[in-house]
């Protein structure tokens, strides 16, 4: 009895949701049918859910390709800040741009005014240098001083070094601002310092060179390495983003990637920063003022 309740149940519940209603439209003045339709339960609810279906459909395609996307939280991906650094370096290269072309004129005017000679032109090429070991023109005073010390210095034996490391006019920009939270201890085989920055930092090459490898380490996260002319080899691991490819040229103190948090040896977000001279590590805090 029970069972034939249930199925008795089942089909009045079917018959209702699938009992169609008439809805009709009327001329007021003439009482003349003007429209009708018949609708169930079940095909009002079937349409309900195909309207909410496509307005979802159509509002999520005006997120995504439109800019509208920029503005929702979260949605400033790697893509986005990939963008947005890129044309950061694309300005400055610009900025560069317009100090030589306005360098070149001055000296056209000079020139053409008579207020300069041209023995007198000032390098146009010197905005532009790329070589990390150029020379700073030493004065008379400072070139006598150095002559007096290498004089005197002469049979000092306490200053050979069977092995020196060439950083005689080589400048070394600091790879990021942050705080050095492990110092390098080539015992405990870390061949570098770690340091603490905030997260997504520009991390910045510290000398001119080529890209060598620029790829994803399980233990060190996103890795890039610069390979300098000079023997040094800089090395920057646990990056959030990378910025460079292989082979491409860097300049000293151009942003090469973020500062981030990947790898399984990371533990927050840091750079662990390298330096190698012709196969060998080398303590960078005795080249880079941290």
């Amino acid at each position: 009895m029970a069972k034939k309740q249930r199925s008795t149940n089942k089909k009045s519940f079917w018959h209702r949701i699938r009992f169609k209603y008439k809805l009709s439209f009327f001329n007021e003045g003439t009482l003349e049918e003007v429209w009708s339709f018949r609708l169930s339960r079940l095909s009002a609810f079937a349409m309900l859910a195909l309207f909410a279906f496509l307005l979802i459909a159509f509002t999520a395609l005006i997120i995504i390709k439109t800019p509208i996307r920029n503005y929702l939280p979260g949605y400033l991906d790697v893509e986005v800040r990939k963008e947005i650094m890129q044309n950061t370096l694309r300005a400055d290269s610009l900025e560069r741009m317009l100090q030589i072309h306005k360098l070149y004129l001055d000296n056209v005017a000079g020139i053409l005014s008579g207020t300069m000679s041209v023995d007198s032109i000032r390098n146009i090429d010197s905005l532009a240098r790329t070589q990390a070991d150029f020379e700073i023109p030493r004065s008379k005073q400072e070139a006598e001083y150095v002559k007096e010390f290498e004089e005197a210095e002469k049979y000092n034996l306490a200053v050979l070094d069977p092995n020196p490391v060439p950083t005689d006019g080589v400048f070394f920009y600091k790879p990021v601002n942050g705080i050095v939270s492990s110092h390098y201890e080539a015992d405990a085989r870390h061949f570098g310092v770690d340091l603490v920055a905030a997260p997504k930092e520009s991390v910045l090459a510290t000398l001119d060179g080529t890209v060598t490898f620029a790829g994803f380490d399980p233990n060190s996260g996103n890795v890039i390495q610069v390979q300098h002319k000079n023997g040094f080899l800089s090395i920057y691991k646990h990056n959030e983003l990378l910025l460079k490819e292989i082979g491409d040229r860097v300049v000293a103190g151009e942003a090469i990637a973020l500062v981030g948090n990947t790898g399984k040896l990371s533990t927050g977000p840091h750079l662990h920063f390298e330096l190698w001279y012709k196969g060998n590590p080398v303590n960078p805090e005795e080249y880079i003022a941290f």
